[in-house]
Protein backbone atom coordinates (compact mmCIF):
# COMPACT_ATOMS: atom_id res chain seq x y z
CA UNK A 1 0.00 0.00 0.00
CA UNK A 2 2.79 2.45 0.85
CA UNK A 3 4.41 1.90 -2.55
CA UNK A 4 1.13 2.59 -4.33
CA UNK A 5 0.55 5.77 -2.30
CA UNK A 6 4.07 6.99 -3.08
CA UNK A 7 3.47 6.32 -6.77
CA UNK A 8 0.28 8.40 -6.70
CA UNK A 9 2.09 11.23 -4.91
CA UNK A 10 4.99 11.12 -7.41
CA UNK A 11 2.57 11.49 -10.33
CA UNK A 12 0.71 14.28 -8.54
CA UNK A 13 3.78 16.40 -7.82
CA UNK A 14 5.14 15.91 -11.34
CA UNK A 15 1.82 17.17 -12.69
CA UNK A 16 1.83 20.20 -10.40
CA UNK A 17 5.37 21.12 -11.43
CA UNK A 18 4.29 21.01 -15.06
CA UNK A 19 1.26 23.13 -14.18
CA UNK A 20 3.30 25.83 -12.44
CA UNK A 21 5.56 26.19 -15.47
CA UNK A 22 2.52 27.01 -17.63
CA UNK A 23 0.70 29.30 -15.24
CA UNK A 24 1.95 32.58 -16.71
CA UNK A 25 -0.50 32.58 -19.63
CA UNK A 26 -3.75 32.86 -17.63
CA UNK A 27 -2.16 35.48 -15.39
CA UNK A 28 -1.31 37.56 -18.46
CA UNK A 29 -4.84 37.16 -19.82
CA UNK A 30 -6.29 38.21 -16.46
CA UNK A 31 -4.17 41.37 -16.39
CA UNK A 32 -5.37 42.25 -19.91
CA UNK A 33 -8.98 41.90 -18.77
CA UNK A 34 -8.36 44.09 -15.74
CA UNK A 35 -6.52 46.75 -17.70
CA UNK A 36 -9.39 47.02 -20.17
CA UNK A 37 -12.13 47.50 -17.55
CA UNK A 38 -11.36 50.12 -14.95
CA UNK A 39 -14.85 51.41 -14.13
CA UNK A 40 -16.93 49.30 -11.77
CA UNK A 41 -20.18 49.54 -9.81
CA UNK A 42 -19.69 46.31 -7.89
CA UNK A 43 -16.22 45.89 -6.33
CA UNK A 44 -16.33 42.09 -6.69
CA UNK A 45 -17.49 42.32 -10.31
CA UNK A 46 -15.60 45.16 -12.03
CA UNK A 47 -15.83 43.27 -15.32
CA UNK A 48 -19.65 43.04 -15.20
CA UNK A 49 -20.34 44.37 -18.74
CA UNK A 50 -17.84 41.89 -20.20
CA UNK A 51 -19.10 39.09 -17.93
CA UNK A 52 -22.73 39.63 -18.89
CA UNK A 53 -21.86 39.44 -22.57
CA UNK A 54 -20.00 36.17 -22.05
CA UNK A 55 -22.92 34.91 -19.96
CA UNK A 56 -25.33 35.66 -22.82
CA UNK A 57 -23.00 33.88 -25.26
CA UNK A 58 -22.81 30.83 -23.00
CA UNK A 59 -26.57 30.81 -22.52
CA UNK A 60 -27.16 30.95 -26.28
CA UNK A 61 -24.80 28.03 -26.93
CA UNK A 62 -26.38 26.09 -24.09
CA UNK A 63 -29.96 26.53 -25.31
CA UNK A 64 -29.06 25.77 -28.92
CA UNK A 65 -26.73 22.79 -28.46
CA UNK A 66 -25.69 21.62 -25.02
CA UNK A 67 -29.04 21.49 -23.23
CA UNK A 68 -30.78 19.49 -26.00
CA UNK A 69 -27.86 17.03 -26.06
CA UNK A 70 -28.04 16.68 -22.25
CA UNK A 71 -31.78 16.02 -22.43
CA UNK A 72 -31.19 13.38 -25.07
CA UNK A 73 -28.48 11.82 -22.92
CA UNK A 74 -30.88 11.54 -19.97
CA UNK A 75 -33.57 10.12 -22.24
CA UNK A 76 -31.51 7.29 -23.70
CA UNK A 77 -29.13 6.52 -20.82
CA UNK A 78 -30.64 4.65 -17.85
CA UNK A 79 -30.05 6.10 -14.40
CA UNK A 80 -27.55 3.44 -13.35
CA UNK A 81 -25.55 4.14 -16.53
CA UNK A 82 -25.47 7.89 -15.81
CA UNK A 83 -24.29 7.12 -12.27
CA UNK A 84 -21.47 4.93 -13.57
CA UNK A 85 -20.32 7.64 -15.99
CA UNK A 86 -20.31 10.24 -13.21
CA UNK A 87 -18.44 7.88 -10.88
CA UNK A 88 -15.79 7.28 -13.55
CA UNK A 89 -14.99 10.99 -13.87
CA UNK A 90 -15.19 11.60 -10.11
CA UNK A 91 -12.61 8.85 -9.67
CA UNK A 92 -10.24 10.54 -12.13
CA UNK A 93 -10.76 13.79 -10.25
CA UNK A 94 -9.61 12.14 -7.00
CA UNK A 95 -6.03 12.23 -8.32
CA UNK A 96 -6.26 16.04 -8.39
CA UNK A 97 -8.06 16.11 -5.05
CA UNK A 98 -5.23 14.12 -3.44
CA UNK A 99 -2.64 16.42 -4.98
CA UNK A 100 -4.34 19.52 -3.62
CA UNK A 101 -4.79 17.85 -0.22
CA UNK A 102 -1.02 17.55 -0.06
CA UNK A 103 -0.39 21.09 -1.25
CA UNK A 104 -2.68 22.29 1.56
CA UNK A 105 -0.93 19.98 4.07
CA UNK A 106 -4.13 18.03 4.72
CA UNK A 107 -2.16 14.83 5.14
CA UNK A 108 -4.86 12.68 6.73
CA UNK A 109 -7.35 13.67 4.05
CA UNK A 110 -4.71 13.03 1.37
CA UNK A 111 -4.27 9.46 2.60
CA UNK A 112 -8.05 8.98 2.59
CA UNK A 113 -8.48 10.41 -0.91
CA UNK A 114 -5.48 8.51 -2.26
CA UNK A 115 -6.87 5.28 -0.83
CA UNK A 116 -10.27 6.17 -2.25
CA UNK A 117 -8.78 6.44 -5.75
CA UNK A 118 -7.00 3.10 -5.38
CA UNK A 119 -10.08 1.27 -4.06
CA UNK A 120 -12.43 2.63 -6.72
CA UNK A 121 -9.92 2.07 -9.54
CA UNK A 122 -9.39 -1.57 -8.58
CA UNK A 123 -12.41 -2.96 -6.74
CA UNK A 124 -14.71 -0.39 -8.33
CA UNK A 125 -13.63 -1.30 -11.89
CA UNK A 126 -11.90 1.92 -13.01
CA UNK A 127 -14.22 3.96 -10.82
CA UNK A 128 -17.49 2.86 -12.41
CA UNK A 129 -18.69 1.79 -8.95
CA UNK A 130 -18.18 3.97 -5.88
CA UNK A 131 -17.05 1.24 -3.51
CA UNK A 132 -14.88 3.61 -1.45
CA UNK A 133 -17.77 5.68 -0.07
CA UNK A 134 -19.42 2.54 1.30
CA UNK A 135 -16.05 1.56 2.77
CA UNK A 136 -15.91 4.77 4.81
CA UNK A 137 -13.76 6.86 2.42
CA UNK A 138 -15.92 9.92 1.64
CA UNK A 139 -15.64 12.11 -1.43
CA UNK A 140 -13.89 15.48 -0.92
CA UNK A 141 -13.71 18.58 -3.08
CA UNK A 142 -10.28 20.18 -3.40
CA UNK A 143 -8.86 21.99 -6.42
CA UNK A 144 -5.94 24.26 -7.23
CA UNK A 145 -8.09 27.38 -6.90
CA UNK A 146 -8.81 26.39 -3.30
CA UNK A 147 -5.13 25.65 -2.77
CA UNK A 148 -4.19 29.15 -3.95
CA UNK A 149 -6.81 30.53 -1.56
CA UNK A 150 -5.27 28.54 1.30
CA UNK A 151 -1.92 30.13 0.43
CA UNK A 152 -3.51 33.56 0.94
CA UNK A 153 -4.14 34.53 -2.68
CA UNK A 154 -7.38 36.51 -2.97
CA UNK A 155 -10.24 35.76 -5.33
CA UNK A 156 -9.63 38.69 -7.63
CA UNK A 157 -12.54 39.97 -9.72
CA UNK A 158 -15.42 37.71 -10.64
CA UNK A 159 -15.00 36.34 -14.16
CA UNK A 160 -17.35 34.49 -16.51
CA UNK A 161 -15.36 32.20 -18.78
CA UNK A 162 -16.55 31.23 -22.27
CA UNK A 163 -18.18 27.78 -22.20
CA UNK A 164 -17.11 27.09 -18.59
CA UNK A 165 -19.09 29.79 -16.77
CA UNK A 166 -18.62 31.34 -13.32
CA UNK A 167 -15.10 31.79 -11.99
CA UNK A 168 -12.70 34.38 -10.57
CA UNK A 169 -9.22 35.39 -11.65
CA UNK A 170 -7.72 33.10 -8.99
CA UNK A 171 -10.03 30.20 -9.79
CA UNK A 172 -9.32 30.61 -13.51
CA UNK A 173 -5.62 30.13 -12.80
CA UNK A 174 -6.52 27.15 -10.63
CA UNK A 175 -8.74 25.69 -13.34
CA UNK A 176 -5.94 26.02 -15.88
CA UNK A 177 -3.55 24.29 -13.50
CA UNK A 178 -5.94 21.45 -12.71
CA UNK A 179 -6.72 20.92 -16.39
CA UNK A 180 -3.03 20.49 -17.21
CA UNK A 181 -2.51 18.12 -14.29
CA UNK A 182 -5.60 16.04 -15.11
CA UNK A 183 -4.97 12.40 -16.11
CA UNK A 184 -7.26 13.00 -19.10
CA UNK A 185 -4.97 15.77 -20.36
CA UNK A 186 -2.01 13.41 -20.08
CA UNK A 187 -3.49 11.06 -22.70
CA UNK A 188 -1.46 11.13 -25.92
CA UNK A 189 -4.36 10.23 -28.21
CA UNK A 190 -6.16 13.50 -28.95
CA UNK A 191 -9.32 11.83 -30.21
CA UNK A 192 -9.75 9.78 -27.04
CA UNK A 193 -8.96 12.80 -24.88
CA UNK A 194 -11.54 14.98 -26.65
CA UNK A 195 -14.18 12.25 -26.47
CA UNK A 196 -13.67 11.98 -22.71
CA UNK A 197 -13.98 15.75 -22.30
CA UNK A 198 -17.18 15.69 -24.36
CA UNK A 199 -18.77 12.87 -22.37
CA UNK A 200 -17.76 14.53 -19.11
CA UNK A 201 -19.32 17.84 -20.15
CA UNK A 202 -22.58 16.23 -21.24
CA UNK A 203 -22.72 14.20 -18.01
CA UNK A 204 -22.24 17.29 -15.85
CA UNK A 205 -24.80 19.31 -17.82
CA UNK A 206 -27.34 16.48 -17.65
CA UNK A 207 -26.98 16.43 -13.88
CA UNK A 208 -27.95 20.09 -13.71
CA UNK A 209 -31.19 19.85 -15.69
CA UNK A 210 -33.47 19.32 -12.71
CA UNK A 211 -31.64 21.84 -10.51
CA UNK A 212 -31.97 24.73 -12.97
CA UNK A 213 -35.76 24.55 -12.78
CA UNK A 214 -35.50 26.12 -9.32
CA UNK A 215 -33.52 29.03 -10.77
CA UNK A 216 -36.02 29.59 -13.56
CA UNK A 217 -38.92 29.79 -11.11
CA UNK A 218 -37.34 31.77 -8.26
CA UNK A 219 -34.66 34.07 -9.66
CA UNK A 220 -35.23 37.47 -11.27
CA UNK A 221 -31.64 38.26 -12.29
CA UNK A 222 -30.09 34.88 -12.93
CA UNK A 223 -26.64 36.30 -13.66
CA UNK A 224 -26.51 38.14 -10.33
CA UNK A 225 -27.80 35.14 -8.39
CA UNK A 226 -25.23 32.79 -9.95
CA UNK A 227 -22.41 35.26 -9.30
CA UNK A 228 -23.26 35.79 -5.63
CA UNK A 229 -23.90 32.09 -5.03
CA UNK A 230 -20.65 31.08 -6.69
CA UNK A 231 -18.57 33.54 -4.65
CA UNK A 232 -20.14 32.40 -1.37
CA UNK A 233 -19.74 28.75 -2.30
CA UNK A 234 -16.06 29.12 -3.19
CA UNK A 235 -15.34 31.11 -0.04
CA UNK A 236 -17.00 28.37 1.99
CA UNK A 237 -14.81 25.74 0.29
CA UNK A 238 -11.55 27.64 0.82
CA UNK A 239 -12.28 27.98 4.54
CA UNK A 240 -13.58 24.40 4.88
CA UNK A 241 -17.07 25.51 5.82
CA UNK A 242 -15.98 28.11 8.37
CA UNK A 243 -15.38 31.41 6.51
CA UNK A 244 -14.47 34.53 8.51
CA UNK A 245 -17.30 36.87 9.41
CA UNK A 246 -17.57 40.14 7.56
CA UNK A 247 -16.70 43.34 9.41
CA UNK A 248 -18.76 46.47 8.85
CA UNK A 249 -17.64 50.10 8.92
CA UNK A 250 -19.84 51.05 11.89
CA UNK A 251 -18.44 48.10 13.86
CA UNK A 252 -14.88 49.32 13.30
CA UNK A 253 -15.71 52.94 14.18
CA UNK A 254 -17.46 52.10 17.43
CA UNK A 255 -14.87 49.57 18.50
CA UNK A 256 -17.65 47.07 19.05
CA UNK A 257 -16.45 43.67 17.89
CA UNK A 258 -19.72 41.91 18.64
CA UNK A 259 -21.68 40.95 15.62
CA UNK A 260 -24.61 38.67 14.93
CA UNK A 261 -23.75 35.45 13.20
CA UNK A 262 -23.85 35.60 9.44
CA UNK A 263 -26.28 33.28 7.68
CA UNK A 264 -24.79 30.23 6.05
CA UNK A 265 -24.03 30.56 2.34
CA UNK A 266 -27.01 29.59 0.18
CA UNK A 267 -27.02 26.12 -1.21
CA UNK A 268 -25.70 26.23 -4.71
CA UNK A 269 -26.97 24.09 -7.58
CA UNK A 270 -24.33 21.42 -7.95
CA UNK A 271 -23.81 17.96 -9.35
CA UNK A 272 -25.08 15.05 -7.29
CA UNK A 273 -21.74 14.67 -5.51
CA UNK A 274 -18.59 16.73 -5.32
CA UNK A 275 -17.29 17.25 -8.79
CA UNK A 276 -14.69 19.27 -10.66
CA UNK A 277 -17.40 21.59 -11.84
CA UNK A 278 -18.49 24.23 -9.39
CA UNK A 279 -22.21 24.87 -8.82
CA UNK A 280 -22.26 28.12 -10.69
CA UNK A 281 -20.04 26.96 -13.51
CA UNK A 282 -20.74 25.26 -16.79
CA UNK A 283 -22.18 26.68 -19.96
CA UNK A 284 -25.70 26.22 -18.69
CA UNK A 285 -25.37 29.37 -16.66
Amino acid sequence: MAIIILSVLHFSFQAILKTMSNIRLPLLISMIFLAGCSSAHNPVDPLEPFNRNVYKFNDTIDKAVVKPVAKGYNAVMPEFGRTMVSNFFYNIEDVLVTTNDLLQFKLTQALSDGARFIVNTTVGVLGLFDVATHAGLPKHNEDFGQTLGKWGIGDGPYLVLPIWGSSTVRDSVGLYGDSLASPIFQLDDMRTRNQLYLVKGVSVRAGLLDKEKVLDEAVIDRYEFLRDTYLLYRKNLVYDGNPPRARYDDEEDSGDTSQPEQPAPPSAPAPDTASPTDPASGIAK
